[in-house]
């Protein structure tokens, strides 16, 4: 190749440094979007969430389950609540995983994390609502 004045050799070593530098700052780096979930002591997965989930059922019907409450909330207390609350049945499951998770009949993932919120148990950056 003829550049300027200057004869450039592909095959050249000083002339191939100078054009692999080049290239070496347009290569992007390699990113793991998943490094810090993958990472224990990074400090991912500090910041505890409620999750809202709804598991369809057979046909129209559909269940909602609430996870990831504090552990000295009275999980009782806060089921009766919710049930007088929007008129629907549910049951505190134990979970081998999981802990305690709440479960209410029907889709309340809207009135569930608008109770949560009014109630003052969670704050509303804190809750995840998951489904369709």
């Amino acid at each position: 190749m003829f550049l300027g004045s200057q004869l450039l050799c592909p095959i050249c070593p000083s002339d191939q440094q100078s054009f692999m530098s080049e290239l070496d700052s347009q290569v992007p780096t390699a990113f793991d979007p998943f490094a810090d979930a993958n990472a224990e002591d990074s400090g991912a997965g500090t910041k505890e969430y409620v999750h809202i989930r709804v598991q369809q059922r057979n046909g129209r019907k559909s269940l909602t389950t609430v996870q990831g409450l504090k552990k000295e909330y009275s999980y009782t207390k806060i089921l009766k609540d919710l049930k007088k609350e929007f008129c629907c049945n549910g049951t505190v499951v134990q979970d081998s995983e999981l802990g305690q998770v709440i479960q209410l009949q029907g889709d309340q993932r809207k009135n569930v994390s608008t109770f949560l919120v009014q109630a003052g148990l969670v704050k509303k950056d804190n809750i995840k609502i998951h489904g369709f």
